[in-house]
């Protein structure tokens, strides 16, 4: 069965890591520091401020723990599909068929229809976005890398 091609996240290296862990960690925090403070605090505060920092802390927890778990999910990921490439990957190559503006984004892009070929796998059209650059016309030719058991792919 040949699955559906998919573009590796962008990479990202082990102190990129880290730091974003780090800051997807701080996001998630300020919930439960605030029903942590509503506990500690109970029968000290009036009946309005308890409730205050209840509703506040279950708000904040699940919104912070929300975005923080999608950012470790995306680091992980970017981090697997490096290590995945790294190790089962063919060289491959990239034609542009292609070229459309993208305008899903804050900065100008290029939509790209690309044709990857290479060893050890059947040749697939699949799309990607890259930042403006005159150099990318139809015909021309890319690295790439490409895992053949599921098509994972990264254009260099």
């Amino acid at each position: 069965m040949t699955s559906t091609p998919r573009e590796a996240e962008r990479s990202i290296g082990p102190v990129g890591a880290f730091l974003c862990r780090v800051a997807f960690l701080a996001i998630c925090l300020p919930g439960p520091i605030l029903l942590a403070a509503d506990v500690s605090q109970a029968g000290k505060l009036s009946t309005q401020d308890t409730w205050g920092l209840l509703a506040g802390g279950v708000l904040t927890t699940i919104v912070g723990v929300g975005f923080g778990m999608f950012g470790f999910r995306v680091v992980n990921r970017s981090r697997r599909d490096a290590r995945q490439l790294a190790a089962a990957g063919v060289a491959a190559t990239a034609e542009i068929l292609t070229v459309a503006n993208h305008l899903g984004d804050e900065d100008p892009a290029l939509k790209l229809c690309v044709r990857v070929s290479g060893p050890g796998f059947v040749a697939f059209e699949a799309e990607t976005t890259r930042p403006v650059d005159v150099a990318l016309v139809p015909g021309v030719v890319l690295g790439a890398v490409v895992d053949p058991s599921d098509r994972l792919f990264a254009i260099r």
